[in-house]
């Protein structure tokens, strides 16, 4: 079915107006801006604060380096082009300053304004350097002298002296100096160094010093004999999205790492000052990096709160954080203290859901590869690897599993931005040990998280596989909710088969037995399930669609559920971030319902369900509803059948649905607004009611009740 079928023509041309979808830079903003309010909300925990504050930041770079670089090169070809929002790149670029600006302001005001006195409260100071006593200091220059100093390397810029290379993300100091027997100044810049805190503990231990104040401060020792006029900071974002020919390349590795050099020397894209600078000194720096106007964003406070994240890292007060959360184990996972369950056996009882952080990796999904790395009659285990931990078990698992003589093969995605480096480090090592090891298919990224094991079982070979949505990354386990299928279902064991066999060799991926697959059918079979719910649609039997995902952008995915508003199904939205779909619209998305969910765990599960009365389906997978993710990825989606399991992903989206503390809801007019408990209402806080229902399900395991069933 096409997916423009069942929609007339007159309604078509409608779904195409650009009013309908929200700009894809403007709706990332915003939701950047939700978790700016998260270090603003005085009821979040003060280090929880702190660390909002660090990650917004961290995604503005981020955001600079890929979106707005790929923006300015777009102007730069001239083109003129306009998107289904009917804006052109330039006038983006414009709406991005616009926003950009006061955002910044705010997160500054946030930061000075309301956590630093609450620091203060709770005897936590960021101290000014001129404020401190003779004793502070004492320390600070004995601290400078000895542990600054040496790694310190003043930059001189004149004939002789070009101006120096700036790293991406660097924070560093521009110094104007002064020869007391001339009359010209003279312009340095001082890198302050990384690898060192960003501040500084004094040693009360709970008080702390910018290191680039404290750098400052003692510039006449980096500089003697000359008169230190002023210093300044500032600090480079450069393009860091990576381009490759991949067609061209002989050696996929050789030529990513070639890339990853190069981009250490892409064009500068934004340039931050410290609002004291003064205009000679920008336009210096804007002519040495060759940096327009509109690039330069002027910031009333510290540069880099990103850096923030050290000083939480370097706090230990634990009563002004979360309280730590570990995973449980499934009832059907527990163990004896003596023995672990036999993950084989009881797959071949049925299929497991698991929910992490909820539902511990380590007792699942990191099990699972191990004892599959341990069984002597498991012959194959092949596997996707986007991101991975640093010390991953996963890896040390296949490692294991390949030198014990077991077939394994491992799809490594070395195009996985800000992992290049270390996924090809992952891939030699794998190669090393024996593994085979791939890298995809020419211009699409693996993006999917499966895994296929091949054990040998009375009665021939039996397929056991993995489908989640999120990485093996027993790390971010414990950061992000993801969802994962564990089965032994044939058909499943038989459509991971072929895919890995796509993805390895000549074979061309065609229709499956049960998963959509990206590229191939992706876009046009979740299309169908859409107009499929629409069109059973009745008063009788009436359809009822929600989806969680990251990101909805895809314009044509947008259609399919505006024309399926249109035909009278309600649908619920829960989107983590981007989200252009307009709702509210009269006449087209009356039914729908957009809302967003941020809190103490990052939001990464993808869940769609598809209802006609009491027929449901469900689907569990590693893709957003994305142009990137239907056309330019590898990406499995999987039904999820069981009752109990699917229950279980009833439960998670009722449990969002009814968020009135972490929930956020989109406007027609494209505002969000938080979604607030109302007096006498029941606070329902998603984060908090799932660790409580897992809690829960664990208790009734232990007292006898029924295994795995929803609480």
């Amino acid at each position: 079915m096409s997916e423009t079928a069942s929609v007339p023509d007159a309604v078509e041309r409608d779904l195409y107006d650009p009013y309908l979808y929200i700009n894809r830079e403007i709706s990332w903003l915003q939701f950047n801006d939700r978790v700016l309010a998260m270090a603003a909300d005085p009821e979040v925990p003060l280090l929880e604060r702190l660390k909002y504050l660090a990650i917004f930041s961290s995604n503005l770079d981020e955001f600079f380096m890929v979106r707005v670089s790929g923006l300015r090169d777009q102007v730069e070809a001239g083109m003129v082009t306009r998107g289904s929002d009917g804006w052109t790149p330039s006038e983006t670029l414009e709406a991005i300053a616009k926003h950009v600006g006061p955002t910044i302001e705010h997160q500054v005001r946030v930061f000075l304004d309301e956590v630093v006195p609450a620091m203060a409260e709770a005897g936590i100071r960021i101290a000014d350097i001129a404020g401190l006593d003779d004793k502070d200091l004492d320390f600070l220059r004995d601290y400078f002298q000895r542990q600054v100093f040496p790694v310190l390397t003043p930059l001189a810029v004149d004939p002789s002296h070009p101006f120096p290379y700036i790293s991406n993300l660097s924070l560093s100091l521009a110094v104007t100096v002064r020869d007391p027997g001339a009359a010209r100044d003279r312009f340095a810049r001082v890198k302050v160094p990384g690898i060192l805190p960003r501040f500084v503990p004094l040693g009360d231990g709970s008080t702390f010093v910018p290191l680039e104040q404290v750098i400052a401060t003692h510039l006449d020792k980096l500089f003697p004999g000359m008169d230190v006029v002023e210093a300044h900071p500032f600090r480079v974002t450069r393009d860091a999205d990576i381009e490759l020919a991949e067609d061209e390349a002989d050696d996929l590795l050789v030529a990513v790492e070639q890339e990853l050099r190069r981009q250490r020397f892409g064009a500068v894209v934004r340039l931050e000052v410290a609002a004291t600078m003064p205009d000679h000194v920008v336009r210096l720096l804007q002519r040495e990096l060759e940096v327009e106007d509109d690039a330069v964003v002027t910031v009333e406070g510290p540069l880099n709160l990103g850096d923030l994240m050290g000083l939480v890292s370097a706090l230990d007060r634990p009563e002004l954080a979360e309280e730590p959360w570990v995973g449980t184990t499934q009832p059907r996972l527990l163990g004896t203290e003596e023995d672990s369950v036999n993950l084989f056996a009881t797959l071949r009882e049925g299929d497991l859901l698991v929910h992490h952080p909820y539902d511990a990796f380590s007792t699942s999904v990191q099990r699972f590869i191990e004892q599959a790395a341990d069984d002597p009659d498991v012959l194959a285990i092949k596997q996707t690897l986007y991101r991975t931990d640093g010390d991953s078990p996963i890896v040390n698992a296949l490692i294991q599993a390949a030198e014990s003589g077991k077939q394994v093969v491992v799809l490594v995605e070395v195009k996985a931005r800000g992992d290049e480096a270390s996924n090809i480090g992952w891939a030699r090592a794998l190669e090393r040990a024996g593994c085979h090891v791939a890298y995809g298919l020419v211009g699409l990224k693996t993006h999917s998280k499966t895994a296929l094991v091949v054990r040998r079982e009375h009665g021939g070979i039996r397929r056991y596989v993995h489908i989640g949505t999120g990485n093996y990354n027993a790390k971010t386990a414990r950061l992000y909710t993801d969802l994962g299928l564990l089965s032994c279902d044939e058909d499943l064991g038989a459509d991971l088969t072929e895919l890995f066999n796509s993805l390895t060799g000549y074979a061309r991926g065609g229709r499956y037995r049960k998963i959509l697959v990206a590229p191939n059918f992706l876009r046009q079979g979740v299309i169908e399930l859409i107009e499929r719910t629409a069109e059973r649609h009745s008063s009788r039997r009436p359809g009822r669609i929600t989806l969680q995902m990251n990101a909805l952008v895809d314009a044509a995915c947008i259609r399919a559920l505006y024309a399926a508003s249109q035909a009278g199904v309600e649908i619920d939205l829960i989107v983590r971030g981007i989200c252009r779909l307009r709702p509210g619209v009269p006449g087209v998305s009356d039914n729908i319902r957009v809302r967003s969910i941020v809190g103490r765990f990052l939001e990464h599960s993808r869940i769609w369900t598809f209802a006609n009365g009491r027929r449901r389906e469900y689907y569990i997978g590693s893709a957003d509803l994305m142009p990137r993710n239907l056309d330019l990825r590898v990406e499995c989606v999987t039904p999820v059948t069981d009752p109990d399991l699917t229950s279980r992903l009833q439960e998670i989206l009722d449990v969002m649905l009814t968020d009135n503390v972490q929930a956020w809801e989109l406007a027609e007019d494209g505002s969000w607004h938080r979604r607030l408990a109302t007096e006498g209402e029941r606070r329902v806080a998603t984060h908090k009611r799932l660790r409580e229902l897992a809690l829960r399900r664990g208790v009734e395991a232990r007292s006898g009740g029924k295994r795995d069933q929803p609480a």
